[in-house]
């Protein structure tokens, strides 16, 4: 087995000295006393997939501290991919990740918090393989599931783990958190080793269809054009724009204006701008975000829109997956994938339009 190892030696740093998380507080975090974490519980992974690997194990990290020293104390002779230096960020985080596609890893490990998952995922989907990937955490944060529940519990799954599935990588707003807020983010899907002993994402808030009505109508954006479609969520948000929507209709708005009201296919064309967003709730129990009560946002409609997708959350936990019937194949597999869904102010779930 070839497994990548590479280590944020900053991460964590800011936890017990009160500061919430290192992004961008290093030089303060050290003022205040911080001593990292991510190298000793680097250690104990890597000892523990030593142990529990049952077939030969190569290691390929990166140098100096963030893979090499902690590989050696381990006891593995590793292979030395890239020389970082002292003074570290997530450029070498990235280079590494790049070195170990080059080097056709079987897995990336890293030891790191949301921050350093979210720079290991996009590396490896920049460069366009399936390599699945497995956290360590040290982190201040750990919101995304793609982390084992401990260091020990990392190198056991790394070990022996048989099969993958993909799960989320999210990150949190720091300055926001720091002020109390928790805003996430979800920035990949990616490969994850299955075993018990991975964690899920962590939930973050309830999430109502008034305070999700509230986080959209603050969030839009000048110039664009909103297709509004039928049903009581994305009612809500026509009111959290100012005016009452049409009984069962499609409305269109842009800047504090209704274009269209209890619009026609033809209508929607006519008041398109250069960017247009369709808004859209599944039906409660089937999953339909397109294609059933809402015919009049036609394929031609939405070749020329993106795709806002806004739910309740005890919606979403009905419907498991959402799904497309425009009478037009190609826009039907264009929709198909991972879909962003709305469930709150801030928050958002991720979910797979079939």
């Amino acid at each position: 087995m070839r497994i990548g190892v590479v280590v944020n030696p900053i991460a964590g740093m800011g936890g017990r000295v009160g500061l919430k998380g290192t992004d961008g507080k290093v030089a303060e975090a050290r003022e205040r006393g911080a001593e990292p974490r991510a190298p000793e519980r680097a250690v104990e992974a890597l000892r523990t997939l030593r142990e529990a690997a049952s077939e030969d194990v190569e290691l390929f990290v990166a140098g100096g501290g963030m893979g090499e020293r902690e590989a050696r104390d381990a006891g593995f002779e590793p292979a030395v991919v890239t020389d970082p230096g002292d003074e570290t960020d997530a450029a070498d985080t990235r280079a590494a990740v790049e070195a170990f596609c080059d080097a056709d890893v079987d897995l990336v490990l890293f030891v790191g918090g949301d921050g350093t998952a979210v720079d290991v995922a996009k590396t490896l989907q920049a460069a366009e393989v399936d390599t699945p990937m497995l956290g360590v955490p040290a982190g201040v944060k750990i919101y995304s599931s793609v982390f084992a529940v401990t260091p020990r519990d990392a190198g056991r799954v790394a070990a022996t783990f048989e099969r993958v599935a993909d799960r989320e990588v999210n990150d949190i707003d720091e300055d926001a958190y720091r002020g109390g807020e928790v805003r996430t983010t979800l920035h990949a899907v990616v490969p994850v080793p299955v075993a018990e002993a991975v964690q899920s994402s962590k939930q973050v808030g309830g999430g109502t269809v008034e305070s999700l009505a509230e986080g959209f109508a603050e969030e839009v954006e000048p110039d664009v054009t909103y297709v509004l479609a039928p049903g009581s969520t994305v009612g809500a948000i026509k009111r959290a724009l100012g005016f009452e929507p049409s009984p069962l209709g499609v409305d269109v708005w842009r800047d504090g204006e209704v274009l269209a009201y209890d619009a026609t296919e033809d209508e929607i064309l006519d008041v398109l701008g250069e960017r247009n967003v369709i808004v859209v709730s599944p039906i409660g129990g089937q999953g339909f975000i397109f294609g059933r009560g809402n015919h009049q946002i036609s394929p031609a409609v939405i070749e020329r829109s993106e795709v806002e997708v806004v739910a309740s959350r005890n919606k979403l936990d009905d419907v498991g997956v959402l799904r497309v019937d425009t009478d037009d194949g190609t826009v039907n597999e264009s929709l198909r994938g991972w879909q962003q869904v709305r469930v709150g102010r801030y928050e958002r779930r991720l979910l797979k339009v079939v």
